[in-house]
């Protein structure tokens, strides 16, 4: 009996460290970059503070982009479709590509790994039932890999829980992360192109794309619980 009591205690002061040490990462960090480097975040308001950033930096600049993509997937404190035009701009089309990916890729294993880490409690706990426990019921189902990459593809449909959603559910990383970049490399790849024509001076094609852009995401935002309501009609016909 002493050592149920015992195993229950250990189980519950686990429990509680592991709550408190993801907490400490999805809250704790936001809340400490916003009360005490609001001069680090007041850099990354505009396209022309970021740029300008990027260049002051020069030496530094891959490290602090990267950096950024990183931050941004694992607390979405920083937007990254607007450092994503100033990575066209300053790197051109295809570095900027290159240094996006290793960003989201660093930054989709780090928050997948920290779930796994911590466990489904903790997450659910501080993300909560209602926001991820339907999305990890269908990572665990036979169209996963499809949803994932429709999830990441769609403009306009939330996706700042997936990684810690794939992390607590039976999906493995060596399948979520390839299918997660392909998702968000069509996203990438216009942002960074819009930069990059933007440094080229070619605006009339970078107007084209950005308003095909701008559509997409538009309706990605008006569709988006269509979207999901076709998400759950294919999830339930295959459960």
């Amino acid at each position: 009996m002493n050592n149920k009591i015992k195993k229950e205690k250990i189980k519950t002061i686990v429990s509680i460290l592991e709550l408190s040490l993801l907490a400490l990462i999805v809250i704790g960090i936001p809340i400490y970059i916003w009360f005490f480097h609001q001069d680090f975040l007041s850099k990354f308001t505009s396209l022309e503070d970021i740029t300008a950033y990027l260049n002051l930096h020069k030496g530094k600049s891959i490290i602090i982009y990267i950096g950024v993509q990183i931050l941004q997937i694992i607390i979405s404190i920083i937007p990254g479709q607007v450092f994503q035009f100033a990575a066209g701009y300053v790197f051109g089309f295809w570095q900027g590509l290159i240094y996006s990916i290793i960003g989201a890729g660093l930054g989709t294993a780090i928050s997948y790994y920290i779930a796994k880490l911590l466990g489904h409690n903790a997450v659910i706990t501080l993300l909560g039932e209602d926001k991820i426990g339907d999305l990890v019921e269908k990572l665990n189902s036979r169209m996963a890999y499809n949803i994932v990459f429709i999830l990441y593809l769609v403009p306009g449909i939330p996706k700042d829980v997936v990684s810690y959603a794939a992390g607590i559910s039976k999906m493995r990383f060596k399948t979520f992360f390839p299918i997660s970049i392909l998702g968000r490399i069509p996203a990438m790849a216009g942002s960074l192109l819009i930069g990059s024509l933007y440094y080229h001076k070619h605006y009339t094609p970078m107007i084209i794309i950005a308003i095909i852009s701008v559509i997409l995401f538009c309706l990605g935002i008006v569709f988006r619980h269509k979207l999901s309501q076709l998400i759950d009609k294919f999830y339930s016909k295959i459960s």
